[in-house]
């Protein structure tokens, strides 16, 4: 009955124009990013804290054999990991849809964009290729994943370096030949509809009544490349322009972030 009665509270706010911890409706929590988190077991990493949302992520290069229909293409892998740590309602195992769900849009996001292009990732045409592992680590919970673990992901793929090969083509783990060859920054910014207006960076709280939400993923040039809906209700035709105009400017906002991250990191 409580928990009803606080997610009634909410619902009755937002229609007056109101949320829990006053912010606007577009207004994000604080912002922390931290690149080169883990500097000495990752080759690429980033710290993003949006409010009490805490995600790590870590990028893993490694080599394999391009896939027989893609002699030409390296490959990319992303997971993300929620577990009970993170939140109660989060289960140990193998990853759940709201895990699968998150991997997929960053993965997405990062293709369609281009930010990695994949024939970069060749080191021999057919025999061998660089495999780029992005792994999302969910710290502590308290809503809008999706922006967070992008945030990370982008970050960290910046800061990411290649690993030398050795005379017989193993990894070299001691050093580096260089950056990870990278097309500018992706922003992946999700909008939420709940009672009928539009919001951004949600809480745990806000998420548990959301009726509806658009995941949207920019370049550098804001052309849309990537679009995830999520929840139950549909989004008119003016809610998604609204989503998307105020998307484009958080994410900007926040790629400056990023920059500034990656500066400091130097």
């Amino acid at each position: 009955m409580t928990l009803q009665l606080n997610k009634d509270k909410i619902r009755s706010m937002i229609s007056d124009d109101q949320r829990l911890d006053e912010r606007g409706f577009t207004e994000y929590r604080d912002v922390q990013i931290e690149a080169d988190y883990i500097s000495t077991t990752a080759d690429g990493s980033a710290y993003v804290q949006i409010g009490d949302t805490k995600v790590v992520v870590g990028i893993s290069m490694d080599t394999d054999s391009p896939y027989p229909d893609r002699p030409g293409q390296g490959t990319i892998i992303t997971n993300a990991e929620l577990t009970p740590m993170a939140a109660p309602s989060f289960e140990s195992g193998p990853p759940g849809e709201e895990a699968t769900e998150i991997a997929r849009v960053i993965d997405r996001g990062i293709r369609e964009s281009s930010m990695i292009d994949l024939e970069d990732l060749i080191i021999e045409e057919g025999e061998t290729c660089w495999m780029a592992f992005i792994d999302i680590h969910v710290i502590d919970y308290d809503g809008n994943l999706l922006d967070a673990a992008a945030i990370g992901a982008t970050t960290a793929l910046l800061n990411a370096e290649l690993p030398a090969l050795n005379d017989d083509g193993t990894v070299d783990r001691e050093n580096y030949q260089g950056e990870l060859p990278t097309n500018g920054a992706p922003m992946t910014i999700t909008g939420s509809k709940i009672e009928d207006q539009v919001l951004f960076d949600t809480t745990a709280e806000e998420e548990d009544v959301l009726d509806a939400r658009l995941t949207v993923t920019f370049k550098d040039d804001g052309n849309v490349v990537n679009m995830q809906k999520g929840g139950q209700d549909p989004l008119t035709q003016e809610e998604t322009e609204e989503i998307l105009d105020i998307a484009e400017e958080k994410g900007e906002m926040l790629r400056e972030r990023i920059f500034d991250a990656l500066e400091e990191a130097e």
